[in-house]
């Protein structure tokens, strides 16, 4: 299926881009996951409908709604742009009215990313890229301190991850690399298009 056949499937509406101008240059442009790559990933990396997913930064909330719709997980999507925000939940309301069958909760916040306090039932945490690694520096922080709280096993899962997240992710933090993902079609373009999954603790 394309992007807009895959929309169509899950009823919502998530293709484009979109620059965030006169926004903190923190905080990186909208662009979706390609649902290509969501399905390499999560034919490689299964959810149980037991885990709770943060996708920050999630824009009209492609990822939300995939993960939710295939694995039943409840689902957090984090996202500081207003009309990004709204377009997130008119895609919930069309997507809640074609898919009634039971599931987690899915529910969408307007905030900052650094600002966020993470619950203790969240354990997977996706990242594309949606802001500067100094951002990213911290929310890594909030989600090191949650588990000092209550300690269970948590994973981070980068897509087109930049060199300074890698590095930093490497270097900083005592998470360690579980999976590299890559998107064989694209990746032979282009080396960026993979998906690195760091987990701490077991």
């Amino acid at each position: 299926m394309n992007e807009k056949e895959y929309d169509n499937l899950l009823h919502i509406k998530t293709a484009g881009t979109l620059e965030l101008l006169s926004q903190s240059p923190h905080y990186n442009r909208y662009e979706a996951t390609p649902y290509e790559a969501l399905d390499v990933l999560f034919n490689e990396y299964a959810l149980e409908r037991t885990d709770g997913f943060v996708d920050f930064g999630c824009g009209k909330a492609r990822v939300s709604f995939y993960v939710h719709n295939r694995f039943s997980a409840s689902v957090t999507g984090i996202e500081m742009n207003a009309q990004l925000y709204q377009d997130a939940i008119e895609n919930l309301v069309q997507y809640r009215r074609k898919n009634k069958r039971a599931g987690g909760a899915i529910r969408f916040e307007r905030c900052f990313a650094e600002s966020y306090e993470i619950e203790a039932s969240e354990n997977r945490f996706y990242f594309f890229n949606p802001f500067s690694i100094q951002i990213f520096m911290t929310v890594i922080g909030n989600i090191m301190q949650s588990v000092e709280r209550v300690m269970r096993p948590v994973d981070v899962i980068l897509y087109y991850p930049t060199a300074e997240y890698v590095q930093f992710m490497d270097n900083q933090t005592p998470f360690e690399l579980l999976k590299e993902v890559k998107i064989d079609r694209l990746y032979e373009k282009n080396e960026n298009e993979r998906f690195l999954v760091y987990r701490l603790g077991e």
